[in-house]
């Protein structure tokens, strides 16, 4: 059951991870695409990416909080 937790854990990671990556790409879009004459657009990319960051930080400390509890 370990290595099989670990696995699922290291997929999880790494997926969130990919969707993190995609996430500050897209507030970056949204800032480049709302420079001009749209600045409620440009806002919301930049509001954006301190959500981004929290998810990511949160779902590595998860990871590693629960790899604690179920290695043994």
């Amino acid at each position: 059951m370990d290595k099989k937790m670990e696995l699922l854990l290291s997929w999880g990671k790494y997926a969130v991870l990919i969707c993190g990556l995609a996430g500050l790409f897209i507030c970056a879009g949204q800032m480049a695409i709302g420079r001009k004459n749209r600045s409620t657009f440009a806002a919301d990319g930049a509001t954006g990416i301190p959500w981004v960051l929290g998810g990511l930080s949160l779902a590595v400390s998860a990871a590693s909080i629960v790899g604690v509890f179920f290695s043994k």
